[in-house]
């Protein structure tokens, strides 16, 4: 029983690290005025007919501050690539030259920079709300030992740890947006 109690809040512990480092990925993705070649990740490309990662059909590469450099390990990619550069909205238009693709990406305007907070603020959102959902899942579990004899000052002190991480990774997803915000409100 006391095992099955450890699994449980263990579980919702790593699941809450998890959801943590997805909020990560997708902050990398979310511009922050200078280049950064994260920001074609989840990009993908009609290579011979199967969609496969930009990374991995073409060199990904940052050229200066404000411009990024896609070239191609096979040129007659440069049209499959361009056309799923422009079709993944990111807001940047590829400048092919025959040879590699630049992406010049334009300085932020502060319209534009509060638009990037209002995304960081919605990944933070999604973040809470999947914690949350494991803080729910985890409880449930409990409460399912409770019914099967666990006693109920074990499952309460077993509840509170799971609050208590669930808080802890909550404050951890509130830095990470406030970092991020910094980050794209800098100048």
């Amino acid at each position: 029983m006391q095992d099955d109690l450890t699994l449980i809040i263990d579980e919702a512990a790593d699941s809450m690290k998890k959801a943590i480092g997805h909020l990560e990925t997708e902050l990398t993705k979310v511009r922050a005025g200078k280049a950064n070649p994260q920001i074609l990740d989840g990009i993908y490309v009609d290579y011979y007919g199967a969609p496969t990662a930009l990374n991995q059909v073409a060199n990904v590469s940052v050229a200066d501050a404000r411009t990024l450099t896609v070239q191609p390990w096979e040129k007659n990619m440069l049209q499959p690539i361009e056309r799923a550069i422009i079709a993944a909205n990111i807001g940047i238009n590829p400048q092919n030259d025959g040879v590699i693709i630049r992406l010049f990406l334009p300085p932020l305007t502060e319209e534009r920079r509060k638009e990037f907070v209002k995304r960081v603020n919605n990944e933070g959102e999604q973040a809470k709300v999947a914690i949350r959902n494991i803080r729910r899942d985890g409880i449930e579990g409990v409460k399912k030992l409770q019914k099967d004899g666990l006693s109920e000052d074990t499952a309460k002190d077993a509840e509170a740890e799971i609050q208590q991480t669930t808080d802890k990774y909550i404050v951890l997803v509130d830095k990470h947006c406030e970092a991020k915000e910094k980050e794209i409100m800098a100048i």
